[in-house]
């Protein structure tokens, strides 16, 4: 199957929904149409996804009833096709769907297993406009084989990653299609909403109601959207060169989580030191107000330009969170505006928050879970480790589902980026890093993306280096480190973390 992962799009694809030109829809031959393919075959996640088409822009609608705790809304998608569709398909599950239209008029439809199926009056002709209407009501609170809704007291945040936002709205759920996003949340009184970008309208209703009605300036994938309702106070403060910094913060616990807030203007600063500037129009936190233990199975979630939290994690003092508040962060450059081609492609999000946020903790001397306080120390010991997590968690960048967020993409990351470093050196690893996220800005990158820039910029073929060290089943040499050893396999290592009962995690070295 074919992936966005260069994407060189003209500026239409990627305007805002405002700017988009939408066609009538054109027909082809009933005979020659044929229905699009259901999944886009992620080697991780095999049935996500759907071919024929590619989304441009999705524009949510949803109201909050506070009484019901139910989610009225109305999803529109804008998308191009690329082949005859006498059938498209978007991945929805625990939607009750009422209605679906196609430019308009009604489309028939079908909801089989985690697929909508819209079947228009007569096949879509290829690279043709069209828009997508679906009307649809979703409880946060409903029990789904899995879920993106964290409900609160007050109402609920989402955290998508990496294969549930489709719990939360229809779409092509997967981060190869990235497309631009506006949203309208409609809430009683006494609540706000919030989603990813910046606010562009707020409506008084009324009736008691007011909507609130965010942008995103740049495309986003679909398992990095947030949208949150809450009894909030939005907290304003400036980043670097002017960047808007907004929080997110339920209102009794405003001032409590103030010192964890005030530290991101600093972290901004230190990570454009390193990776250039901010690539977002605006970013900030939400401690979404839920500590429950099942609320969600992982520390932060770097959806895009608003990070989620539990509120408890971020009372800690500054040496227990400030370094992962760091790899959130790096999530903006690798993760968000590069996004992963394929959840095979995991490690370059994980790897790299990981790598940024341990340099940032032991420049403050900060010693790690394991008592170490330099790079070279926990890269030394990890290293050890390299033959047992190959061997009971595969190569850094062929995961599967169970083992997709266990600890080899993680720190196993961290060590092939500490690997490629040793071997072309800091200001030619630098330039690769900066080549890579100016080339794939706003668009998705797989690993093949990543060797292929290192070899460019280094000027000598990487594919060999990086591939033993991404794809083997043993532990390369580390260069410059001739005396590091990795202990037998027979040996009694520590093994990659991970969970078993879902796919949230608290693996990252920065905790």
């Amino acid at each position: 199957m074919r992936y966005r992962t260069r994407v060189t799009a003209p500026a239409a694809l990627l305007g805002t929904v405002a700017a988009l030109s939408v066609a009538a829809p054109a027909h082809a031959d009933p005979e020659t149409g044929a229905p699009g393919p259901e999944t886009l075959g992620d080697p991780v996640f095999p049935s996500l996804g759907n071919d024929g088409y590619r989304v441009l822009a999705y524009h949510l609608d949803l109201a909050y009833d506070a009484t019901t705790r139910l989610v009225d809304a109305t999803a529109t998608l804008t998308l191009t096709t690329t082949q005859e569709l006498s059938r498209l398909s978007l991945d929805a599950l625990g939607l009750d769907v009422h209605e679906v239209l196609l430019d308009g008029v009604p489309a028939a439809r079908e909801q089989a297993g985690e697929k909508l199926r819209i079947t228009p009056a007569g096949p879509l002709a290829a690279r043709t406009t069209a828009t997508v209407t679906v009307t649809y009501t979703a409880d946060p609170r409903a029990a789904l084989a899995h879920t993106a809704w964290v409900p609160t007291p007050d109402g609920f945040a989402i955290c998508p990653q990496p294969n549930t936002a489709h719990t939360v709205f229809p779409c092509n759920d997967h981060p190869s299609d990235k497309a631009d996003f506006t949203f309208r949340i409609t809430v009683p009184a006494g609540l706000k909403g919030v989603a990813s970008g910046r606010l562009v309208r707020t409506e008084d209703l009324g009736d008691g109601r007011t909507a609130y009605c965010y942008r995103s300036r740049e495309p986003i994938a679909t398992e990095i959207v947030q949208i949150t309702v809450g009894d909030y106070v939005i907290k304003d403060r400036q980043g670097p060169h002017g960047l808007p910094l907004r929080d997110v913060v339920p209102t009794a616990r405003a001032t409590a989580l103030e010192p964890a807030l005030a530290l991101t203007p600093n972290l901004v600063s230190w990570i454009e030191q390193r990776l250039g500037a901010f690539p977002f129009e605006t970013y900030g936190l939400l401690p979404c107000n839920n500590d429950a233990s099942n609320a969600f199975d992982f520390t932060g979630l770097e959806t895009q330009t608003l990070t989620l939290y539990k509120p408890n994690f971020l009372l800690q003092a500054e040496k227990s969170i400030g370094s992962h508040m760091m790899h959130e962060l790096v999530h903006s450059y690798f993760g968000n505006s590069v996004s992963p081609a394929t959840w095979s492609d995991l490690w370059l999000n994980e790897g790299h928050a990981d790598f940024y946020g341990l340099l940032y903790r032991y420049e403050r001397g900060w010693a790690d879970s394991l008592g170490l306080t330099t790079m070279e120390a926990r890269m030394k010991d990890t290293y050890a480790r390299g033959d047992q997590w190959r061997k009971s968690s595969g190569p850094v960048a062929a995961p599967n589902e169970a083992n997709l967020f266990d600890s080899q993409r993680y720190l196993g990351g961290v060590l092939v980026l500490y690997a490629l470093r040793q071997q072309v050196g800091e200001s030619v690893f630098g330039a690769i890093e900066s080549t890579f996220l100016e080339r794939f800005r706003n668009a998705s990158a797989s690993t093949a993306d990543y060797i292929a820039v290192a070899s460019e910029v280094s000027g000598a073929d990487q594919s060999g280096f990086l591939g033993d060290w991404l794809y083997g089943t043993k532990t390369p040499r580390m260069p410059g480190h001739p005396d590091w050893t990795v202990t037998p396999v027979s040996s009694a290592l520590r093994q990659p973390q991970n969970r078993t009962d879902g796919h949230w995690h608290d693996n990252s070295a920065t905790l």
